[in-house]
């Protein structure tokens, strides 16, 4: 059974991010029926940040050698290691389990929001290869930060989550759908960039549609 892994960043109920995964979702599972779908919005329900019993529990199964997903349980001796185990083991089983990992999130200060990162702070240990499981990430943007824009430079939200993805799980083939220029919708200076952001949204509606029939297959 192939399964999708559809995680929500955004603190936006009705956030552009969100739309563009749920179009992605929605696609998949209507050519999918028999796959299995699993949601979690770390920004309605945060993930805890990581506290000393997560790096107590990663110290001794990196001592031992029990570094493993399946054996990260027996490096727990404490109520604090216990406490820590019983909020990273079922992220950890949910991310294993998935085929398919469908993240929305929006951009935050050039980056990622806190409750994302504190989801990929608790699945960071162990490192382990995740290939070849494909990931794709929903974005939102308030300005533009695509190739040649003059702000590229300081997209660090992509550039983070690809060399993340990269470096922890092998997996070097992530598909970013990016929707730009949300701030023209409120910020009066952009009002003139409104329809270049209605357009980027269309399209990315479109791709996460077309994508979600290609990853369904």
């Amino acid at each position: 059974m192939t399964t999708l892994l559809h995680i929500d960043a955004s603190a936006r109920s009705r956030s552009i991010s969100r739309q563009i995964g749920a179009e992605f979702a929605r696609t998949w599972r209507a050519a999918r029926p028999d796959g299995r779908y699993l949601y979690r919005d770390v920004a309605a329900d945060p993930v805890p940040f990581i506290e000393e019993g997560w790096t107590q529990i990663c110290d001794a199964a990196l001592s031992s050698g029990r570094t493993d997903v399946d054996r990260l349980g027996e490096s727990v001796s404490t109520p604090e290691q216990a406490a820590a185990w019983a909020v990273v083991r079922p992220l950890l089983d949910e991310l294993c389990s998935a085929d398919i990992v469908l993240i929305g999130t929006p951009m935050y200060n050039y980056s990622i929001p806190a409750s994302l990162k504190a989801w990929l702070d608790q699945v960071t240990f162990p490192r382990m290869s995740l290939a070849p499981r494909r990931f794709v990430v929903a974005t939102a943007r308030g300005g533009a930060y695509s190739p040649g824009a003059p702000k590229a430079a300081f997209d660090y939200q992509e550039r983070f989550l690809r060399d993340f993805f990269a470096g922890h799980y092998a997996v070097t083939d992530t598909v970013f759908i990016n929707a730009e220029m949300a701030n023209a919708r409120v910020d009066p200076a952009l009002a003139q960039f409104r329809d270049a952001h209605d357009k980027s949204v269309t399209a990315a509606l479109a791709a996460a549609g077309a994508l979600a029939v290609e990853y369904a297959k």
